[in-house]
């Protein structure tokens, strides 16, 4: 499986900004977790890559689509199984089973409270974001309102982790990609 095919493949269906620094965070995101616990970075980033393939232009058939099309590039059921798995309750049927499905489930939408967080930040970064801050706006209903929160805590249920653990860890795995992804969202849009 290669990542410049599976960019290839993100940037075909995906064309604004907001939807492919997303792929890339999660992207980076999962690799992060994956090191962490001893699995296949490369694997994991690239289902964190391909997530919401078809987000931008299928909303309404969100991982109904993206099993047409990731079948069409000749991706695996067990890769198609993992993508669609971050949308169980919502879309599918398909329960995160394997720890990097139930990562992809409790950080797709966490990633986007971090994201918008570190956007009211002085900084702009997430570099000098605390879990202190970080949970403030967890916290706050309104803010980020369209991230989950109760997937996000089903999320970490799922894992059998604290919520505490599983945002101190998203926000390390963001905090060491985040220039990462600027500079690969700079290339792309260079």
């Amino acid at each position: 499986m290669e990542r410049q095919q599976a960019l290839n493949l993100l940037l075909k269906y995906n064309k604004e900004k907001y939807h492919i620094r997303h792929a890339l965070t999660v992207e980076e995101v999962l690799k992060w977790y994956a090191k962490e616990f001893g699995y296949d970075p490369d694997y994991w980033g690239i289902v964190g890559l391909l997530h919401d393939i078809d987000y931008e232009m299928y909303p309404d058939e969100h991982c109904v689509k993206s099993v047409e099309i990731l079948r069409s590039e000749n991706y695996g059921e067990d890769f198609i199984r993992s993508v669609c798995s971050h949308a169980y309750g919502m879309r599918v049927d398909i329960k995160p089973e394997h720890q990097m499905e139930k990562i992809l489930f409790a950080v797709d939408e966490l990633t986007g409270i971090v994201g918008a967080a570190a956007l009211m930040r002085p900084s702009k970064s997430i570099s000098d974001m605390e879990l202190k801050s970080l949970r403030k706006k967890f916290n706050d209903k309104i803010f980020a309102a369209k991230c989950s929160r109760e997937v996000i805590q089903k999320g970490a249920e799922m894992l059998e982790w604290e919520l505490d653990k599983l945002l101190s860890m998203t926000l390390e795995a963001m905090r060491s990609s985040e220039n990462i992804v600027s500079e690969q969202l700079a290339a792309l849009q260079g």
